[in-house]
């Protein structure tokens, strides 16, 4: 086994690895111990109780946090004429249709969040074993296939998280930076869990939310007692 560094060890000072933190005091400590030259990103952990196997037990959404994430996000959108047109305006850093497969298909993906229009699925589907890996495959159930393409713009810029549970029963992401107040960290954590929550599929089994933890880019994961993460 690899030998722990001064940093690390100096990181996990002060956290029992063992006890579950309410929340607040979880925040605290992950900030506290965020000690790195740049703005971290605090990151959500949640072990879920379903085996994503089986299509009725997979788990997939989206949330709007209501603080942001801290991120700038870079924002494709397929689609022509007037939706090209608002899709410019909302803020998307790159739209466009044929032209915009051929970038693709040559490697060239400069973007985070693809959107498209229903009628540029037919197109957009030649790209599923570029974007598919990816997890940039728009797709209805998180509102990137939709004809609302100033508004799907605008929540992907905004803050809007995809989530999706990977193989392990484990979903994560990103849920603001450091330098966010702590309320602001609070609020999204609590938006972002209630959004796995209600996300919850038909063939979960016993206990849907096992686990939390929540840490920083470079610092110590830190466990979290679910009862003041959830919301009643």
């Amino acid at each position: 086994m690899a030998k722990e560094g001064k940093r690390i060890r100096a990181a996990r000072e002060g956290i029992d690895p063992t006890k579950l933190y309410g929340l607040d005091e979880a925040i605290a400590l992950v900030k506290s111990k965020a000690n790195a030259k740049f703005d971290e990103t605090v990151e959500i952990s949640m072990n879920l109780g379903v085996d994503p196997r089986h299509a009725d037990q997979m788990v997939r959404g989206v949330c709007n946090l209501p603080n942001g994430s801290g991120r700038t996000v870079r924002v494709a959108v397929f689609a022509r004429g007037a939706k090209a047109d608002d899709a410019r305006a909302a803020g998307a850093d790159i739209v466009g249709a044929e032209d915009l497969l051929e970038i693709v298909q040559g490697g060239k993906i400069e973007f985070d969040r693809c959107i498209a229009t229903p009628d540029m699925m037919p197109l957009v589907g030649r790209l599923g074993k570029v974007l598919g890996p990816r997890g940039l495959m728009p797709n209805p159930k998180v509102g990137t296939v939709t004809m609302d393409v100033k508004g799907a713009v605008g929540a992907a810029k905004g803050g809007a998280v995809e989530f999706r549970v990977e193989k392990a029963g484990i979903v994560h992401a990103g849920i603001g930076k450091v330098s966010f107040d702590q309320q602001k960290l609070v609020e999204n954590i609590k938006a972002f869990a209630d959004s796995v929550a209600k996300a919850k599929p038909a063939g979960a089994k016993g206990t849907y939310i096992q686990r939390i933890a929540v840490t920083s880019t470079m610092g110590p994961g830190v466990k979290v007692e679910p009862n003041t993460v959830l919301t009643a």
